[in-house]
């Protein structure tokens, strides 16, 4: 997934406050319970050292809302000159969190590009629309009402010398109204480039709409049910096919990536894994995906690795002597491995996927997706034990 909207942290200097913060307002008084949520983050950051000024930039922010009912997080990075990110998280964090320090925690904002599908929701009748849209992140959010011009939409009971007539007429309003509807979708679509359309509503006007799309738009399709205009609608039921509809695009994202990984690994040219490789590749521009699993961020969590980096974002190493030797000269300072890994990773134009538990078997929990090998690449040779993984890795 690519993380380029986190590159406005580059060249910004620190201190940074990134704060991973539960949005949901799921009642009545959802609009408080985030407000006291914020003010128990704000006490932490203020007590860790941040101006007031930065926290209000913050506050404008963490209470900013997001329209959105399902339970959700958002995360926030800024420093001195403002908030830097702002991004929503389909999981809330169990614990709300608030860091002050150097640098910002960059696992959790690129998490959000993870978790993030961005859709736009035609809910359809045979006579218009309600076309809504959400972006990555949550940072575009709108909608637009589609009302076709073509009003006898019903096949009204008529003379049999007749009815041939009305029903023909009623079924052209309809054909004329999801023609209107496919031509609005198709301009959100263009505009907007979403990962999926979810399709609900009438189910013959489902059929029209969809087949009245052009092929770019009507192959983002994913039909759902229980969606409809006006009132009476099972909301809960609707969002169950909506998240289940998400993750589908999520899965598959993730699957062709970690596809990607271990058919690279298998030719042993195209996808390398633990910390060593990983930064071997990340200092040569080669990687197109950089993949971490559960378990790195739970120890990143706990501060296990920490890698050296100069002022260029390729300049990372296993040890400050390294980050010499590609050039640094000045602000040559010790990170977090994965501060050093995403912001490398940003420096090359370069996506981040989350592999979940069991999905992959990543040593260090770590591993990239190249864009090119040549004969000075980290490559390992494929063990036929799994006991023999660590002994048979070898770099050249």
């Amino acid at each position: 997934m690519k993380i380029d909207w986190l590159k406005p942290l580059l060249g910004h200097d620190g201190p940074f406050a990134t704060v991973v913060l539960d949005a949901t307002r799921g009642s009545e008084t959802g609009e408080r319970e985030v407000e006291n949520r914020w003010r128990s983050v704000r006490r932490t950051l203020g007590k860790d050292g941040a101006p007031a000024s930065l926290l209000d930039a913050l506050e404008d922010a963490a209470l900013r809302p997001t329209y959105l009912r399902a339970p959700h997080g958002r995360v926030l990075v800024a420093n001195a000159d403002g908030v830097l990110v702002d991004r929503l998280v389909r999981t809330p964090p169990s614990v709300n969190q608030a860091t002050y320090g150097p640098v910002p925690v960059l696992l959790p904002a690129a998490r959000a590009a993870d978790e993030s599908v961005s859709r736009v929701l035609v809910v359809v009748d045979r006579q218009g629309a309600d076309v809504s849209w959400v972006t990555a992140g949550g940072t575009d959010i709108g909608s637009v009402t589609v009302a076709g011009e073509h009003d006898e939409l019903s096949k009204a009971q008529a003379a049999p010398t007749q009815q041939r007539r009305v029903d023909a007429r009623a079924e052209d309003s309809w054909e004329r109204n999801a023609e209107a509807v496919a031509a609005e979708v198709a301009r959100v679509v263009a505009e907007r480039s979403p990962e999926v359309v979810l399709l609900t509503g009438d189910v013959h006007a489902v059929r029209l709409v969809h087949g009245a799309l052009p092929k770019p738009a009507a192959e983002l399709v994913a039909e759902i049910s229980g969606g409809a205009r006006g009132a009476g609608v099972n909301r809960g039921a609707l969002d169950a096919q909506i998240a289940e509809a998400l993750e589908v695009v999520r899965t598959r994202r993730r699957d062709e990536v970690l596809d990607a990984l271990r058919a690279g690994q298998g030719r042993d040219d195209g996808g390398v894994t633990s910390i060593e490789d990983v930064v071997a590749v990340l200092q040569r521009g080669q990687v197109r995906e950089l993949v971490v699993t559960e378990a790195f961020v739970a120890a990143e969590e706990q501060g296990a690795h920490r890698l050296w980096v100069g002022a260029e974002p390729l300049q990372i190493a296993t040890t400050r002597e390294g980050v010499v030797e590609l050039g640094a000269t000045d602000e040559i300072d010790e990170y977090p491995a994965g501060v050093a890994m995403v912001r490398a990773a940003l420096g090359q134009d370069a996506g981040l996927t989350y592999a979940p538990e069991g999905t992959a078997e990543l040593t260090d929990g770590v591993g990239a997706v190249l864009r090119w090998a040549d004969g000075d690449t980290p490559h390992e040779s494929a063990p036929s034990m799994s006991a023999d993984k660590e002994r048979l890795r070898e770099g050249v």
